[in-house]
């Protein structure tokens, strides 16, 4: 059976990582021949996962269809979050919790996709299903991911099989979930030692909405105001990053993990800005605008702006 890579989508997260490592382990299991593999190097949040349960970081590709000629995705689908050249591979399989959104193949595949908070969440009943035994040291990876994606269970995305999962899990890899998940939320909200440009590419996606480029970057902190103080800094980078990519609008969200509340910056030109004030019902104010409560991109975030760009 030929080789095929799995991975996640760019500016990969503990949960692209996390997953595509267990996804690995799992076909591996099944006959296949896979390595997991990263479109990106891991975050802070991420590495202190990947050292506290023993991982290595995956080797980071910026093509793939010179090495493979079949991959498989874990959490994402859209063509532009996915490597460069997916249009040159087959996809043979996908597992996700995003929306589909401008994904098509030439051949049937394996396809699943849950709206849960998180991929590994997905890993973890595939596990159960095949009554595959999960190692201690993944269980703690995927843990992570789950705790990662849904702000330890306090997302609104967070679903009763993402507190199963994590329940399981912890059990398995031997921690107190909650200590755990704090300290691992805390690691990924060093923001103070990174440039605007770092931060803004961190944890990015671009949608295509309604034939608009649409950038959103989300950053974790435990000190809003702090991050804050750095609004012109972002704005600057912001616009530079626009022009360069021709993001018809850019939009960051600055999340409080201790107490899950949002604000936003966003930049593009008028009518961009107000089709997000009519998403958000909110009016911005020198580019800018508190979202209480908002801490979800893929549930908060994308629906609304993709309502109102087709509005």
């Amino acid at each position: 059976m030929a080789k095929e890579l799995i991975f996640g989508h760019q500016n990969p997260d503990t949960d692209a990582i996390g997953t595509a490592i267990a996804y690995s382990y799992f076909q591996n299991q099944n006959g296949f021949d896979t390595e997991a593999v990263a479109l990106g190097e891991p975050n802070d949040e991420t590495q202190y996962a990947l050292d506290k349960f023993g991982f290595k970081a995956p080797r980071v590709i910026e093509t793939a269809a010179n090495e493979v000629d079949s991959v498989m995705l874990v959490d994402h689908n859209e063509p532009q979050q996915s490597v460069s050249d997916i249009d040159k591979v087959k996809v043979s399989h996908v597992v996700d919790h995003h929306r589909i959104m401008n994904f098509n193949t030439a051949d049937p595949l394996y396809y699943r996709a849950e709206p849960v908070g998180c991929t590994s969440t997905i890993m973890w009943e595939m596990f159960n299903e095949a009554g595959m035994e999960i190692p201690k040291n993944l269980a703690g990876l995927m843990l992570s991911a789950i705790i990662s994606d849904t702000l330890l269970l306090k997302s609104p995305t967070t679903t009763d099989k993402d507190k199963e999962a994590v329940e399981s899990l912890a059990k398995i890899a031997g921690v107190d979930y909650k200590e755990y998940g704090l300290a691992l939320l805390k690691a990924g909200t060093n923001i103070a030692d990174k440039s605007e440009e770092e931060l803004i590419d961190l944890d990015a996606k671009s949608f295509d909405l309604n034939g608009n480029n649409v950038r959103i970057a989300q950053i974790n902190t435990v000190d809003l105001p702090e991050a804050m103080e750095r609004k012109a800094a972002f704005i600057k980078a912001m616009e530079d990053a626009s022009k360069a990519n021709g993001y018809d609008m850019f939009m960051l969200v600055i999340t409080n993990v201790l107490d899950s509340d949002s604000e936003a910056i966003v930049v593009g030109n008028d009518e961009a800005k107000a089709i997000f004030e009519k998403a958000f019902d909110k009016k911005l104010e020198d580019s800018s605008v508190a979202l209480p409560g908002v801490v979800s991109r893929k549930k908060q975030v994308v629906p609304p702006l993709t309502e109102a760009f087709e509005g």
